[in-house]
């Protein structure tokens, strides 16, 4: 402990005392289970699958790793404590073979990890909003923070972020619109 770190460990067969964590395995489970469904995988295809669950699960945003507003290019993932960077998405392998049925499981693949992707990015930004009574306070928008931009066609772990600078707020004074700044541009 000359770090003065301190582990908890949570109690055995307790997982609801895992808060977050745990919210995101059962959210993972959630989505596999109805994403593979009655399907048969082999062994080779399960394992794959979830590889890429895992690099998608890992891969999700935690916040900016810099706070200069100017630098919104990169962002901290789950990955960087992992291997100390992030993780990128395996390479799609070409399939140059005609076997009809390895054809077909690798599409079979394709669309589950699809599938997931679009099931549990929309869960995951759900949680990511605050569930609050409407009529309570929440904090707005402001500039330099770091926000996520979900567009319906994003490939897997390529989530865009951005960085808002400048807000426009309502006659209440809450904002709804923002204008965020990318690395591809800027949009309102």
């Amino acid at each position: 402990s000359a770090r003065s770190i301190k582990w908890n460990f949570n109690s055995p067969s307790a997982p609801h005392q895992g808060g977050l964590w745990e919210s995101g395995v059962k959210s993972a489970k959630h989505h596999l289970i109805r994403i593979v469904g009655p399907l048969v995988l082999t062994f080779e295809e399960m394992c794959t699958l979830l590889n890429r669950i895992e690099a998608v699960l890992n891969s999700r945003p935690l916040g900016a790793v810099s706070n200069d507003p100017n630098d919104d290019t990169d962002y901290l993932s789950p990955g960087h404590f992992l291997i100390g960077a992030p993780l990128l998405a395996a390479p799609e392998l070409e399939i140059e073979n005609n076997i009809e049925n390895l054809r077909d499981r690798y599409e079979i693949l394709q669309k589950a990890s699809q599938c997931f992707w679009k099931r549990w990015s929309k869960d995951y930004l759900l949680t990511l909003m605050p569930r609050e009574k409407w009529s309570n306070y929440q904090r707005n928008v402001q500039v330099n923070d770091v926000v996520y931009i979900q567009t319906p066609n994003t490939a897997p772990l390529h989530w865009p972020i951005g960085r808002v600078i400048e807000i426009y707020p309502g006659r209440d004074g809450v904002v709804r619109n923002a204008k965020i700044r990318t690395s591809t541009g800027i949009y309102v």
